[in-house]
């Protein structure tokens, strides 16, 4: 078994921030885990994986003037409910704290094999009124050995 997985997330920053949303084709997430994601390309990403694992979570943008960083990644209730805190104020946004495209964590050893538990996923792209977007839809899903 693989003990890490990378999962890549692809941002369009100038259509995200005329547009004011990740939706409409700019966000892309994909991963490498070998148990075959769903999802793959889009926001809706399901990353399979098992207790454990590391998982990186990569940012890359496609305008290279304008930096992206992850500002948070937190999970969701299982109840459907929605986050629980509200996304961060954008008008606390630092631009040097744009410095995180990588994040790191370890699968729970507590997570349900076949339930998907939805993630928070909150980026930063330079600073502004709209600078700080999130996504709800990606989701870790633990498998069985």
């Amino acid at each position: 078994m693989e003990s890490k997985i990378t999962i890549f997330s692809v941002v369009d920053v100038i259509e995200s921030l005329s547009g004011g949303t990740l939706g409409n084709g700019n966000l892309c997430m994909m991963d490498n885990s070998p148990l075959e994601s769903l999802n793959q390309g889009t926001p809706n990403l399901c990353t399979l994986c098992h207790p454990g694992q590391t998982i990186y979570w990569h940012m890359l943008a496609l305008d290279l003037q304008t930096p992206v960083a992850i500002r948070n990644i937190s999970f969701l209730p299982l109840d459907g409910s929605g986050a629980k805190e509200p996304p961060s104020d954008p008008m606390n946004a630092e631009s040097d704290k744009l410095h995180l495209n990588v994040w790191e964590g370890i699968v729970p050893y507590w997570m349900i094999p076949g339930v998907e538990y939805r993630y928070r996923l909150e980026l930063q792209m330079y600073e502004g009124k709209n600078c700080i977007m999130y996504v709800d839809t990606p989701s870790l899903k633990c498998v069985k050995a």
